[in-house]
């Protein structure tokens, strides 16, 4: 077993995308290659109706896979072949954008007025671009949550861990997304597919990341020099951290217990052309995109048969 290193430590930033909904991004919109095959994670978090209402109008995805995960209220969702639905605190949707969609979302918080949830995208290798689009909704209840002796909980959206497949299948990266919680002051490790891009994002609670290599029961209180990073630090609300390789992560959770999601999936290390929520591998294919844009031959029917 190999434990893997923190490659760094990122917190996410303010944020405002579609009609002014405040968010906060963890990463997106620069060097792909640290979190390859994944693009994007957006926490959007609202306590105030004001600061989310205005929602994500109709908008064009191409090229790529969002995963929306809700944790509080709800997210009305219709796209340009139809489709509509709603997702619920604890439910997941998974869109193959393929060769091209209309799509919005539209967030109608809890009873209290609360929104909470994620947004993750993930890149379609070259040969997947233009298939044809398709959805994965699930429901909360449908999606599997690991109880271990030590108390640490692991709800299991995407992939399998500890013995358990979670509902969304089918998807190019072969990712895990795990929503998991740690007891207070608990050292937990944690297996990982060795060959994955991984990171976890802490968005309850304080954890360290960085003691991978200190025994169970001993007090380390080591500043940072060269590979030895001082294990004091603890991660906080809204922390991103990105691994190095290895087949395992451990966490120490704090005081109060920690919760975060723990992603992981398969690099496609292949070029990328971005214009927002279009994502091709040139920049001819992103031309491309936006001439269908305006030509009105942005929706395919049969792409996978082009």
């Amino acid at each position: 077993m190999s434990f893997r290193a923190v490659k760094n430590e990122i917190r996410a930033t303010p944020a405002i995308e579609g009609a002014g909904v405040k968010l906060h991004r963890a990463f997106g919109f620069g060097d792909t290659s640290e979190s390859d095959p994944f693009l994007l994670l957006d926490d959007f978090r609202n306590d105030d109706p004001a600061d989310y209402k205005a929602g994500f109008p109709w908008h064009p995805h191409r090229g790529i896979e969002t995963i929306t995960y809700v944790l509080d209220g709800e997210v009305e969702h219709s796209d340009s072949l139809g489709n509509r639905g709603l997702l619920g605190a604890g439910s997941v949707q998974w869109m193959t954008a393929g060769s091209g969609i209309m799509h919005q979302e539209m967030p109608r918080g809890s009873a209290r007025g609360r929104m909470h949830g994620f947004q993750l995208w993930a890149n379609l290798p070259s040969s997947l671009k233009m298939t044809s689009p398709r959805y994965q909704d699930i429901q909360g209840a449908d999606i599997p949550e690991i109880v271990d002796d030590d108390g640490t909980r692991v709800k299991v959206i995407v992939g399998s861990f500890w013995g358990q497949k979670g509902p969304v299948d089918g998807i190019a990266a072969e990712p895990m997304y795990l929503d998991v919680w740690v007891p207070p002051n608990l050292r937990k490790t944690l297996p990982v597919d060795t060959y994955s891009s991984a990171f976890a994002y802490v968005f309850q609670g304080t954890a360290s990341f960085r003691d991978a290599s200190a025994p169970e029961g001993v007090k380390v209180e080591k500043e940072y020099r060269g590979q030895e990073l001082n294990i004091r630090d603890m991660s906080g609300n809204r922390t991103l951290v990105r691994f190095d390789t290895g087949d395992e992560i451990t966490v120490r959770s704090g005081a109060e217990g920690v919760r975060f999601l723990l992603v992981s999936g398969r690099p496609l290390k292949e070029p990328v052309a971005w214009h927002g929520p279009i994502v091709m591998n040139t920049r001819a294919e992103l031309m491309e995109a936006m001439r269908d844009l305006q030509t009105g031959r942005f929706i395919r029917e049969n792409a996978a048969a082009k």
